[in-house]
């Protein structure tokens, strides 16, 4: 039986959000992603492991600043709804606490809306990282943006090519952020396992979102002159981690940071 998408959607095409939908074990994918996310995996099969460990690092960031009392968030590059989104974890510590997801694809914003805009603390928008405006339009909608907020950029910024210089629309966002703000991101890098990660950007040429890698040098810069909080800007499994895990933090070219505005 023919898959079926939402009208006017082209599922002939892989996303990056549908592939990591799969590498996750996830369902809300199709014939084309799996097609595609194969030949990642069969290029570097350490892809699979570092979706889970980036996740898992998102879990333990939006764990933390909910702990610091951050009580707004603003995800943008969402993905698809999975086990412990990011309003599950902050509403579990502050039942106040409000979330806007942000994402472009169609197919996360019918899932996202279905799922996580489960009231009216949590809202999932239509907008593009790399318009910021619209973004904070949206976003203001439900956040006090002149209150201190989390800026999660997980697993996002290595599918916006240089040619839309995002290190000049992440500074855009870190200007705006109010003093006690917080800046999570999370990007693949290929300072280590250059041959797998190269391998794997190659085969994502071929989908509708190409990752560009990118030096740990030049991921730490999306920070800017925020303030990283310890241990800094790590392998993903390698910050704070609260439990064990099968993965290989050498395997894992993922790095992943929160700072904080002061």
């Amino acid at each position: 039986m023919p898959e079926q998408a939402p009208p006017g959607i082209d599922i002939t095409v892989a996303t990056a959000a549908r592939m990591y939908d799969y590498y996750l074990g996830g369902k809300d994918n199709f014939a084309a992603d799996r097609e595609a996310a194969d030949h990642v995996l069969a290029a570097a099969p350490e892809v699979r492991p570092i979706a889970r460990e980036n996740r898992r690092f998102l879990q333990r960031g939006v764990r933390y600043l909910a702990e610091q009392g951050v009580t707004q968030f603003l995800d943008i590059g969402t993905g698809l709804p999975t086990q412990g989104n990011v309003h599950e974890i902050a509403q579990a510590h502050e039942p106040s606490a409000r979330v806007v997801y942000v994402d472009n694809d169609p197919i996360v914003l019918v899932h996202a809306r279905a799922l996580m805009a489960t009231g009216s603390a949590t809202r999932v928008v239509t907008a593009d990282l790399r318009d910021p405006d619209a973004v904070m339009r949206a976003a203001g909608e439900l956040l006090d943006l002149s209150r201190p907020y989390a800026l999660l950029l997980a697993a996002v910024l290595h599918f916006i090519p240089d040619s839309d210089h995002p290190h000049d629309v992440v500074a855009g966002y870190r200007d705006a952020l109010p003093p006690g703000s917080h800046l999570l991101v999370s990007h693949v890098t290929g300072d280590t396992r250059p041959q797998s990660s190269a391998g794997a950007a190659a085969a994502y040429t071929k989908t509708r979102n190409p990752a560009t890698l990118r030096t740990v040098e030049d991921i730490a810069s999306f920070f800017g002159d925020l303030e990283l909080v310890d241990p800094g800007l790590v392998r993903v499994p390698l910050w704070r981690p609260d439990a064990p895990t099968s993965a290989d933090a050498e395997e894992i070219w993922m790095y992943g940071g929160i700072a904080r505005k002061p």
